[in-house]
């Protein structure tokens, strides 16, 4: 049965994949490193230091550690600016999370830095709605390596050990997610899976090993939570 639900960030919550592509485009570019929506779309799961230093190995550039600095800042800043007018949340993805709050602790775990997560979440009004949060800063590993989700159930563990209950089981956590190297991630962490069709097609998601993919979270309920995880009907 379902007792915890992780969320990834940018392309679950916050439809922003399009606009770090932009970022990185204008930053790389002023470094003479070509960046197509192929080879963005294709490190997906990587921390911004990791895919920076991918991009520059892919261009055949040197890359010491001042420019990586740089480049990761600048690129910030950039994405900043592009969310100055609207924050693109996904359709349904607040109402979603705030609905599974009353029932679920909440976590959010990403590649992406703790202060885009949370600059994020405090102007959407989520921050409240969840407990846990695991940025880039707090792994050593990107998606699909596991890390990230065992830290996110340590974590969820740690405030349910101080009530002393039992800890939650890996395999009572539903994550959500967008890209095979996520939905990977969660797999190898014992963890459920929900694949959302934001940035990748379905089969791609069904081949990484997403228990149910869906168009939109709009179209989820705490109802279709539990109708499809915690019933006979919804396992494999």
């Amino acid at each position: 049965m379902i007792q915890a639900v992780l969320f990834d960030f940018n392309g679950v919550v916050i439809d922003d994949e399009p606009l770090h592509l932009k970022a990185f485009q204008e930053v790389l570019s002023s470094e003479g490193v070509v960046l197509t929506e192929e080879d963005y779309y294709g490190m997906l799961g990587m921390d911004d230091e990791t895919f920076v230093r991918a991009a520059f190995e892919r261009a055949g550039a040197e890359l010491a550690d001042e420019l990586l600095l740089s480049v990761v800042e600048r690129e910030a800043a950039a994405h900043r600016a592009l969310l100055a007018d609207t924050l693109p949340l996904f359709p349904g993805v607040d109402t979603f999370i705030k609905a599974l709050s009353h029932k679920y602790p909440l976590g959010v775990v990403s590649m992406s830095r703790r202060a885009e997560i949370n600059y994020a979440l405090e102007r959407a009004g989520l921050a409240r709605h969840f407990s846990v949060i695991i940025s880039s800063e707090d792994v050593s590993a990107c998606k699909p390596d596991p890390e990230c989700y065992r830290r996110g159930l340590e974590r969820l563990n740690e405030t349910r050990g101080q009530s002393h209950v039992l800890p939650y089981r890996p395999d009572e956590c539903l994550v959500i997610e967008d890209a095979p190297p996520g939905v990977r991630a969660a797999r190898a962490a014992g963890m459920r899976a929900l694949g959302v069709t934001n940035t990748v097609g379905e089969q791609a998601l069904r081949d990484a090993g997403a228990d149910s993919v869906t168009r939109s979270l709009a179209d989820w309920t705490m109802d279709a939570v539990h109708h499809v995880f915690d019933t006979e009907w919804g396992r494999k």
